[in-house]
């Protein structure tokens, strides 16, 4: 990828909210996610203003500040599955909506800058129940599984402003070359290939708890 920019097409917020019954429990998700149509948003190094987590177990925090995901893949979701959401919230539940780039060419630990807020790229999203509750297709976990079409975090290294729409831009690119598609399959496929996941687990970059 050459590129020094990638276009931003919307920012998606949202807060925790009864998602539905799962084995007969109520489940709560912030995954529900409505674009902003501030002109820009605050970003602290957890969160954008307006954005929260229900379960910081396994959601939010540093390291999964910002969920990135490429308007490509919806597309491909239309085609091959049917789905493109609801019209009124993001997707998948990602807070940047992007165009012109994907898990192929984002690398693990590149650097962006956003208005006045830097970013880095820190690990893919792993897909779990919620999405398909979410989206109300029951196949959509196993195609992110299969696909590798998973999107990808951020961490904050520098809080600010930043507007919700235009373009981000590049700063570094990752010099290690470690893609998101990379590093997503092997974690998926460690048991089949240890060697590639020790090799993208030992990245400095990568969040320490992809490599669990």
């Amino acid at each position: 990828m050459n590129q020094e920019t990638i276009a931003l097409q919307s920012v998606s917020v949202g807060q925790p909210s009864l998602l539905g019954l799962y084995r007969g429990k109520p489940i709560t998700s912030g995954i529900g996610k409505t674009r902003v149509d501030a002109p820009e948003v605050a970003v602290s190094t957890t969160n954008i203003a307006g954005d929260r987590q229900a379960d910081l177990r396994v959601h939010g925090g540093p390291d999964k500040a910002i969920f990135c995901y490429p308007s490509e893949n919806v597309a491909y979701w239309r085609e091959t599955l049917g789905y493109e959401g609801d019209g009124v919230h993001a997707a998948v539940g990602e807070n940047l909506t992007l165009a012109g780039i994907s898990e192929e060419e984002a690398r693990i630990g590149d650097v962006w800058r956003w208005g006045s807020v830097t970013l880095q790229i820190s690990q893919p999203r792993w897909p779990c129940f919620k999405l398909e509750m979410h989206a109300g297709h029951t196949e959509l976990v196993t195609e992110f599984l299969a696909t590798g079409r998973c999107g990808w975090y951020v961490r904050v290294l520098e809080a600010g402003t930043a507007p919700t729409s235009g373009e981000i831009t590049i700063v570094t690119r990752d010099p290690l070359g470690i893609t998101v598609r990379e590093a997503f399959a092997a974690r998926r496929d460690r048991a089949s290939d240890p060697e590639s996941f020790e090799r993208v687990r030992a990245h400095p970059h990568l969040a320490a708890a992809w490599s669990q």
